[in-house]
């Protein structure tokens, strides 16, 4: 599948602001399923970008406005091709599987993996909670299904639940939210289960006549590090392998490690549009 994905983020100021700082993550990743064939920024005051990758992989690129100005547009177009194929529902798990998965040396690899963040902490009462619906599951493959399809059926997709700052505790709480609390939610699961888990950053594509929901926007799912296998996608927020309509952007421990725009600036509040369009361009 080739796709080519616009985002936008148009930033308007309340008052004239004479400098910014930026970090920018949306260049989207290429590795052994995903192939990055071009990428093009646009930053309005026009400027120039400095490139770097961060300790988890993402490409960060930042830039600094010493112009005053009243409005900040970053856009990027960039054309992605994937080729995924499903797998992790008939993985057999082996006793090799096991012998790596209760290995110091596997939990010392991915110990950042397997650590609470704020926002992917959730409390004891929690976990309870969910050991008495799912009970003592015994291998890690099916573990992750079995935590996948407890958060997809206990939530309801709702923007207005909650916003970026919510926590996965009160996400739990609610059992509302949208990709990005489905996603920290799960993450809190699996870390409190000895699983390493990521946060993934990127686009989904929905096309027409689809039950998949998060394309508005940037959209969030997880990374469960299955042992022997590797990194295997898995999206909460539909109940879904991360297969050939998910476009990978960044990874880290929550969002915070893959937020798409950050900045620091002198002046007044802003207000924030952002536009997403995903388009297939060509399909295998």
């Amino acid at each position: 599948m080739k796709y080519q994905i616009e985002h936008t983020n148009d930033f308007t100021y309340e008052t004239m602001v004479d400098q910014s700082l930026n970090r920018i993550r949306l260049k989207p990743r290429t590795d052994e399923c995903q192939r990055l064939l071009s990428y093009t920024p646009t930053i309005e005051p026009v400027t120039l970008t400095k490139e770097n990758t961060d300790i988890w992989g993402n490409t960060v690129e930042s830039f600094f406005i010493a112009e005053p100005h009243q409005r900040l547009l970053v856009k990027t177009t960039s054309v992605v091709s994937i080729q995924k194929s499903p797998f992790v529902r008939m993985v057999q798990y082996t006793p090799e599987m096991e012998t790596i998965f209760k290995s110091d040396l596997f939990r010392s690899h991915y110990l950042a993996y397997l650590a609470d963040t704020a926002p992917t902490y959730i409390r004891p009462d929690q976990k309870e909670e969910v050991k008495r619906e799912l009970g003592d599951l015994s291998n890690p493959v099916e573990c992750a299904l079995s935590v996948l399809d407890f958060v997809y059926s206990r939530f309801s997709y709702d923007p207005e639940a909650t916003n970026v700052s919510t926590s996965a505790v009160d996400a739990f709480d609610l059992k509302r939210g949208v990709c990005q609390d489905y996603a920290n939610v799960m993450l809190g699961i699996l870390r409190a289960k000895g699983l390493p888990a990521r946060y993934v950053s990127g686009y989904l594509y929905v096309g027409e006549n689809s039950a998949l929901v998060g394309d508005a926007a940037t959209h969030a799912w997880v990374e469960v590090m299955i042992p022997g296998i590797g990194w295997v996608g898995l999206d909460p927020t539909n109940n879904v392998e991360a297969l050939e309509q998910h476009i990978r952007v960044g990874v880290g421990r929550d969002y915070e490690d893959t937020s798409p725009v950050q900045g620091v600036y002198r002046g007044g509040q802003h207000t924030l549009d952002v536009k997403v369009s995903v388009q297939l361009l060509e399909q295998h």
